[in-house]
């Protein structure tokens, strides 16, 4: 029985120990995840590429078009910000 238990245990703890991937450390590591009326942000290495593409000039609301959001990082993920 203590044998199950100790093999549970360093189960849960190898677990927990996963590493997690760091997009950011600083705010300017991040950019909108899309060409055109993002919602979301990603690391500057995973930029997409807009090249040819042609965006409407609207606010659309929920996006971060307009200065609505912004891309920051926080606690290591990019993430879009709003308000």
């Amino acid at each position: 029985m203590k044998k199950h238990i100790f093999i549970l245990v360093l189960l849960f703890l190898i677990s927990g120990c996963e590493k997690k991937e760091i997009e950011c450390e600083l705010d300017e590591d991040c950019i909108a995840a899309g060409c055109c009326h993002a919602t979301s942000c990603v690391s500057k290495e995973k930029t997409p590429d807009c090249k040819g593409i042609v965006c409407t000039l609207e606010c659309r609301p929920g996006t971060l078009d307009c200065g609505q959001g912004s891309c920051k990082c926080v606690e290591g993920n990019c993430e879009a910000i709003y308000g």
